[in-house]
């Protein structure tokens, strides 16, 4: 009965979110600066096509005419008409959040094998060369800026060697080097904060308890540390899948992958609002559905936050 109050509240809470996400977005393209026919219309462009192009996309209605009938439409499952294309935003949005669903995943997966690993091991063995290594290695994945590494990746592997493809496909030869790109600096985020967990958690009482009871090395770090220690690892992979959602923006326009992220910046440089708002919304709606997931994960995986909550409660 907790948990479906629980998720009640979760999803009210993610309907607000989204309320407000899409408020302030279509308020800054309301009152941004030009004339959104000019684009559609282009050399065609005259006074009286204009005011009729306006009139047929409801343009002219006042502000919250346009937000709420735009987010009734939302309701249905409608995201709109392109103002370039002519079809309907959720047709192409059907066709490109798969791509983007796959590259974020696959970049999450490669995220979460490698880093808590290595963070484990940097943590149990903090003062060999190799964890050394790798903490030098994790300073360097921090500072390089996404898109240069990507496009040195694509040079040496791609154009240098032809190992992998320059253009981002879903295979394996177009998948490994965006998500190499994408996760770069969240494997190494993830890596910092699974060794700082690690080394507070071996530095606790009951630890020491489990050496003096004769626990072997190795059951008091997989039982007794991992297990307490995955908690904050655990809510910052569900806080990384959002800045990967936006890392993956830049990421694909890097790669001229074809997915979502593509699909913004296209819409961005050609003043498509329906198109912008789709892309924007489904994001935000995503991002919100993992939060959400990975806080319920997170009661059962720690039973003292259900406690805590009911209290509060």
């Amino acid at each position: 009965m907790f948990m479906l109050r629980y998720i009640i509240k979760r999803l009210i809470s993610l309907g607000v979110v989204m309320l407000g996400v899409t408020f302030i977005i279509y308020l800054i393209f309301y009152f941004l600066p030009g004339d959104v026919t000019q684009f559609i219309l282009g050399v065609n462009y005259t006074a009286e096509g204009a005011e009729s192009l306006r009139e047929s996309l409801g343009l002219n209605r006042p502000f919250l005419v346009q937000y709420f009938s735009y987010i009734g439409g939302l309701l249905r499952g409608d995201f709109g008409i392109s103002y370039l294309t002519g079809s309907p935003v959720a047709v192409q949005l059907l066709a490109r959040f798969p791509r983007t669903l796959v590259l974020v995943g696959c970049s999450m997966a490669l995220c979460t094998i490698i880093s808590i690993p290595m963070g484990v091991y940097c943590a149990i063995r903090p003062r060999s060369i190799l964890a050394n290594t790798l903490q030098g290695l994790c300073s360097i994945g921090i500072a390089l800026p996404s898109f240069w590494l990507g496009l040195m990746l694509m040079l040496l592997f791609s154009v240098r060697l032809g190992w992998f493809d320059s253009l981002g496909s879903i295979t394996l030869r177009g998948l490994v080097l965006p998500c190499l790109t994408l996760c770069a600096s969240f494997m190494a985020s993830t890596m910092r904060m699974t060794r700082s967990s690690m080394l507070e958690t071996m530095s606790q009482d009951y630890i020491r308890t489990a050496k003096a009871k004769g626990v072997t090395y190795g059951g008091t770090i997989y039982h007794h540390a991992m297990k307490n220690s995955m908690l904050p690892v655990i809510t910052m992979v569900g806080m990384n899948v959002g800045s990967q959602m936006g890392g993956s923006i830049l990421t694909e326009s890097v790669f001229s992958y074809q997915g979502i992220g593509l699909m913004l910046i296209d819409s961005i440089n050609q003043r498509d609002i329906p198109s912008v708002l789709g892309c924007i919304v489904l994001m935000a709606l995503a991002i919100g559905i993992c939060n959400m997931i990975v806080d319920i994960l997170m009661l059962y995986i720690d039973p003292r936050l259900k406690s805590l909550m009911t209290k509060g409660a």
